[in-house]
């Protein structure tokens, strides 16, 4: 701040003041400044520690979460118009009801390959009948089906994501769909009359997965255990899950809790190595305060493997008191489960991140009140890690999701604590080097600040 040139001036009480007073007093003045800036600083990055996310904030559901990059693409009626898909390369499409659209892909002759949609259906609100379904399909040249699964929006039966796989194996014992060239990807729509006949948003994935080097064996394992543990116990960690299979929150075995909005629904993913086996319940707490009602598909929860097959799936109704959903004892991870003809069972054929989706149905909002609901997840992994099979190539990883948001949440707090700390030792360091300046400094002979300065 400049000093005025005057050597004297009236302040409030019509009193008159020196010019030594007055470069005293404005030294004062700048310190009080000074701290004024440092605590404003100071509250505010500690406003920021301590405020919910955004998506919370706003208290509505959390739109589906696409991965960065993502390619808008256009699926054809033909397949030969259709577009060519990259491996390794997440696509963004629509399909319209009774809708039935293809894609390339170009497969080789030495890998297994993997073509997954995820379906969105919306908008939020729209109305859902348990046949309305997204079906999957793997294609070759002479239109026979290398495999296919169709997904249906079943019990819970409004607007939530739900994912389909098809796949190519290379095996001595097929005759089909074995040797390289163009293949085509067929995704279908099936909306019942009576549902909202808006567009379901698509993302689209092709991977591939290498063979093995060396012949290994052709039976699914058997006789694994399938007793369920005891519920987990301690205190269950808050953990916030992600909107999609992109931003999954990744969790280890324990308890964990989150809270969900009436017709939301949050992923989360679990890493299973090779022989490792998963058991998974989610159970959603009791209200405060009794009411009467009852909600016959009110908790979903999915598992899926990191190829986005679903390998199961349990509900559980809500009354107002704590119910919970639990997933049948499910097989140990083993490169053997593909022979298996149980769909569960082959489906945990990888090792990688396994997601769960758990979607609360907006009745219950409807029922017992439009607010957060505590959701609690209780995992066991049982099983020590066993070495993989001996690829011959790069083993998948099936587009693993990018940091969760809780995982950027604490890096960026963690971040904010170190440049919280910086800025208040900063800001102390120079609130104290002023103090000791103006007690070192000789009274002001002039005008303006002291010489010091």
């Amino acid at each position: 701040m400049r000093a005025r040139h005057n050597r004297s001036w009236t302040v409030a009480d019509g009193s008159r003041a020196t010019a030594g007073s007055r470069s005293r007093a404005a030294a004062r003045s700048r310190t009080r400044a000074a701290g004024r800036r440092i605590g404003a600083v100071a509250g505010v990055l500690c406003a920021l520690l301590v405020s919910p996310g955004p998506a919370h904030a706003a208290g509505q559901p959390q739109p589906y979460r696409y991965p960065g990059g993502v390619q808008d693409v256009a699926g054809a009626a033909k397949n030969t118009d259709g577009p060519v898909l990259k491996p390794d390369t997440a696509y963004r499409s629509v399909i319209k009801p009774q809708g039935k659209l293809y894609f390339q892909v170009v497969l080789d002759g030495t890998s297994d390959a993997y073509v997954s949609a995820v379906a969105v259906p919306g908008p939020p609100g729209a109305k859902l009948a348990y046949g309305d379904s997204i079906k999957v399909s793997l294609q070759n040249a002479d239109g026979d089906t290398c495999d296919s699964q169709r997904r249906s929006i079943g019990s819970a039966q409004y607007p939530h994501p739900i994912a389909a796989y098809a796949y190519r194996a290379l095996r001595r014992s097929l005759s089909t769909c074995q040797e390289p060239g163009t293949y085509y990807m067929v995704v279908e729509r099936e909306s019942d009359a009576a549902s909202t006949p808006g567009d379901w948003s698509l993302e689209l994935r092709y991977s591939t997965e290498p063979t093995t080097k060396t012949a290994g064996p052709s039976t699914a394992p058997s006789g694994w255990p399938s007793a369920s543990p005891a519920a987990p116990t301690g205190a269950p960690q808050r953990r916030h899950g992600g909107s999609g299979f992109n931003d999954a929150t990744a969790l280890s075995e324990g308890q964990w809790r989150d809270s969900i909005r009436p017709g939301e629904t949050l992923f989360f993913s679990v890493p299973l190595d090779w022989g490792q086996q998963l058991f998974a319940t989610a159970g959603l707490d009791s209200i405060a305060t009794a009411k009467d009602g009852y909600v016959g598909s009110a908790l979903s929860l999915q598992l899926y493997n990191p190829g986005r097959g679903l390998v199961s799936g349990a509900s559980a109704p809500y009354d107002g008191k704590q119910k919970e959903a639990a997933l049948e004892p499910l097989a140990p991870v083993a490169y053997e489960n593909r022979y298996a003809p149980a769909d569960q069972v082959s489906a945990m054929r990888f090792s990688g991140p396994y997601y769960l989706e758990v979607s609360l149905s907006p009745e219950v909002g409807q029922t017992f009140g439009d607010t957060p609901y505590d959701v609690t997840l209780g995992l066991t992994v049982r099983g020590q890690a066993k070495s993989g099979p001996a690829y011959a190539g790069r083993a998948p990883d099936f587009g693993a999701p990018a940091p969760s948001a809780d995982d950027s949440a604490m890096k960026l707090l963690a971040a904010v604590a170190i440049g919280t700390g910086t800025v208040l030792v900063a800001g102390l360091g120079v609130w104290t080097l002023v103090a000791r300046r103006r007690a070192a400094a000789p009274a002001p002979q002039g005008f303006g600040p002291p010489a010091a300065w």
